[in-house]
């Protein structure tokens, strides 16, 4: 039994096995374990010769499967600890490099020139010239790689040894790296194993990047190590190429492929109203979908428009997992069909009993993420620590033999995520129910308004039928307000990518903060325009930028020539309001913080919250006591069918008499926006 991942490879190279590196619809080039094992050790001369020694760290800073997986068994041969980062398309993810390289100190890096040449010239704008000379002094580059016959000295790790840093994929000022033994990985990958009653006969198909957890341990580590056949894809052919992920899994009769969120949605938009011709799905098992929230929508959908291929329901394999735990943490049982609870969106704070009586407004649909896998232990607890009972949302944590001993030159972070009896607090926010997790959110992420818990994702499926927005292409942060007398400390903010004039945007923004505001009572303080969302290399976005971004004014620009179509077109509108619109346009304005308003607008649609219509309703009580019904405000939502109905109740009153007939439309009060009395 293979106790360390050098085990694992020395074991493997003597059976027939292979990985298949996939790089274009006719471009693959297939590597036996037999041929990997002798070029990792190949490259393991050359680290040698540089001056690498076992317990050294070498940042794998690579965009080629093939060229990765060389170096990664070549540092696992001679005891090095490899450190994969994300090559990316921006300067952010090359900050991090750098970012990284000063954490660990003295790293050895193994790049290509293109990317060393791009390092270079940031650390030229940034200053740190002289940090990069000390790190391309320690540079392998794989162009010098020519001669691989001569094998280097292996270096026998211990179990406990450090066999893996995987850095956080979002690239923040101080990324933290979780430290992984190979007995953590060892034990992640025999209990994953165990659960999906992994074979040789079974076949995978990958295309998350190496240098995310789920890419790297999940889809080429645990693999190998069970002798699964193993197909990487190139990231970016399947960002490119959507379909053809599918269409490999049919023809190459894959069993076990995976996806997050984010895939599945790119995967329908490209393919639209088509149908996947010819193309049998019948032999896929299971398509793991994690590392992000998951939507139950989606998957209820993206299941329905393969149906014809023969994909079948109980295939799609929702998950949790994190780095701290060498990825999985919970498993559902195989082959039965994922399950989904009702909660009450409103009643998301840590101690909440959350189950929702029905599917109205305020439900929010959970993803039901099966139990903890063999050896982890799982709890969900309060901000005490003191472990809740099903149904109750709380904080989780874990604790087993797979989870990391902590973050690399971070003793304080592992102290904060550790505590004294070896329970880590995984950050996440969720809650048990008949032995499966459901998971509400992140706690760093929680939107916390008028006392209430949101979560960006919850707020974001909302807003998406919105006209003019494109299926997942919409951020919703909390954002610190300017005004040192505003009435909270943060604001909530929507940013959606739009490639059009900015006065074609108006109708968007008025729809999305009209949707949020409808469905949860929330004020949506500015909707912004932004060309690009900045997202991780594995797809997840990165709120914290957009938020940055805002607060250092950088949309004030285009946001004030929003402003200005609005107030042109409201100023047109009002032009030729009558009296009592233009009183109740006034007193609106007031209380929505001096907003220009057009008597057309809908209250919700711009931003009206529950204080907000009770301020509005008590202005009006003060000129026309006794007149108008808070709940009325919500049957005539825009400025001008206010006035009119009001009217009719004056000019009702005055005469003496009833209105015949029901004085407003008959409608439902929305959800959220009138305070239990």
């Amino acid at each position: 039994m293979p106790t360390t991942l050098l085990d694992v490879l020395e074991s493997n190279r003597t059976t027939e096995g292979s990985v298949c590196f996939i790089t274009g619809e006719n471009a693959e080039r297939r590597v036996s374990h037999r041929e990997a094992h002798a070029r990792a050790l190949g490259i393991l001369h050359h680290l040698q010769a540089l001056g690498a020694r076992p317990g050294d760290r070498i940042i794998l800073f690579l965009h080629n499967n093939e060229q990765f997986i060389d170096a990664f068994w070549a540092a696992i041969c001679g005891g090095l600890v490899p450190v994969p980062l994300a090559v990316g398309i921006n300067d952010e993810h090359r900050r991090k490099v750098l970012r990284v390289a000063r954490k660990l100190g003295h790293p050895f890096l193994y790049t290509d020139r293109k990317n060393l040449a791009r390092l270079a010239e940031l650390a030229q704008e940034l200053g740190e010239s002289r940090q990069f000379g000390e790190l391309k002094s320690r540079c392998f580059l794989v162009e010098s790689l020519t001669d691989v016959s001569r094998p280097g000295k292996v270096h026998r790790s211990a179990p406990e040894d450090l066999a893996l840093i995987q850095f956080s994929s979002g690239s923040t000022s101080e990324p933290k790296g979780v430290m992984l033994s190979h007995r953590n990985l060892i034990a992640n990958s025999a209990s994953v194993a165990a659960v999906g009653r992994f074979t040789e006969a079974d076949v995978s198909l990958s295309w998350m990047p190496l240098t995310h957890d789920m890419g790297l341990i999940g889809f080429y580590l645990m693999q190998f190590a069970n002798n699964v056949h193993v197909n990487l894809m190139q990231t970016d052919l399947f960002v490119r190429r959507p379909l053809l992920w599918l269409q490999l899994a049919a023809n190459k009769r894959v069993t076990i492929t995976c996806s997050p969120n984010f895939g599945y949605r790119h995967f329908l938009k490209v393919l639209g109203d088509r149908c996947l011709d010819d193309i049998d799905l019948s032999a896929v098992r299971l398509i793991y979908n994690g590392a992000e929230p998951i939507s139950v929508q989606l998957c209820d959908e993206f299941l329905e428009r393969l149906s014809h291929t023969g994909l079948k329901r109980e295939a799609m394999y929702p998950v949790y997992g994190l780095a701290e735990a060498s990825l999985a943490v919970t498993l559902p049982a195989p082959g039965s069909a994922y399950r989904s609870i009702l909660v009450d969106r409103h009643r998301l704070k840590v101690g909440d009993v959350t189950v929702a009586p029905g599917n109205g407004r305020d439900a929010l649909a959970l993803m039901g993420l099966g139990g903890p896998v063999p050896g982890l232990e799982l709890r969900v607890v309060d901000g005490a620590g003191t472990p809740l009972t099903d149904g109750r949302v709380g904080h989780v944590s874990i604790r087993g033999s797979s989870v990391t001993r902590g973050y690399c030159e971070d003793p304080e972070a592992t102290r904060r995520a550790i505590d004294p009896d070896g329970w880590l607090a995984t950050g996440d926010i969720g809650l048990l129910q008949g032995g499966d997790l459901y998971l509400t959110g992140r706690s760093k992420e929680i939107i916390i308004i008028n006392g209430q818990n949101y979560f960006p994702h919850d707020l974001e499926r909302i807003a998406e039928p919105a006209a003019g927005l494109e299926l997942g292409k919409i951020v919703v942060s909390a954002v610190a307000r300017r005004s040192r007398d505003a009435d909270a400390d943060e604001q909530l903010v929507a940013f959606v990518l739009h490639r059009g004039s900015l006065d074609e945007f108006t109708p968007t923004a008025v729809a999305v903060g009209g949707l949020i505001t409808e469905h949860t009572g929330l004020e949506v303080a500015r909707v912004v325009p932004v060309k690009r969302i900045p997202k991780t290399t594995s797809g997840k976005v990165q709120r914290y930028l957009l938020a940055e971004a805002f607060e250092n004014g950088e949309f004030d620009a285009d946001l004030a020539v929003i402003d200005a179509h609005l107030g042109a077109r409201r100023a047109q509108a009002n032009e030729h309001s009558s009296g009592l619109e233009a009183r109740l346009l006034g007193l609106c304005e007031r209380a929505l913080d001096g907003k220009m308003l057009d008597v057309g607008d809908n209250l919700f649609e711009i931003g009206a919250n529950s204080l907000k219509l009770i301020e509005i309703h008590q202005s009006i009580e003060q000129l026309f006591p006794g007149q108008l019904e808070l709940t009325e405000i919500f049957d005539h939502p825009t400025i001008a069918e206010l006035a009119r109905h009001l009217e009719g109740k004056l000019a009702a009153a005055q005469a003496g008499a009833v209105p015949s007939g029901p004085t407003h439309r008959p409608r439902s009060c929305p959800p959220g926006r009138v305070p239990a009395t």
